[in-house]
């Protein structure tokens, strides 16, 4: 039988290039307590709407890099969204990993991406 359990969402990383709906989106998560982390245009975008939030790389304590394309590929990002807390506590205290509950991203415009001759 599934385990049907409701997860308490504590912390939530928005990564995300179309910006649609976010700012209504994080200000719900953060007026519910939730600990908001970033990426760079994402970061920028909730700072301006006077929402906190925890900019991705000063969690990882490396900057974004490949124009942005490599910002969240760290042990201490994978750790946060794949850790469990019941069984893995304990290596992810070990190793500095806090808990990611709740993940909100979507694509880059590929097609906008593709045509660009600047971005191929």
């Amino acid at each position: 039988m599934p385990d049907t359990a409701v997860i308490q969402v504590r912390r939530a990383l928005l990564s995300v290039s179309d910006k649609t709906g976010l700012i209504d989106f994080a200000r719900g998560l953060h007026d519910l307590g939730v600990e908001l982390v970033s990426t760079g245009g994402t970061f920028r975008a909730l700072n301006e709407a006077g929402l906190p939030a925890i900019e991705v790389s000063s969690v990882t304590a490396f900057p974004e890099m490949m124009d942005g394309r490599v910002k969240t590929l760290h042990p201490k990002i994978h750790g946060g969204i794949l850790g469990r807390r019941d069984v893995d506590q304990q290596v992810m205290e070990a190793h500095g990993i806090e808990a990611i509950d709740l993940v909100c991203v979507n694509l880059y415009p590929f097609k906008e991406t593709i045509t660009n001759p600047e971005k191929t």
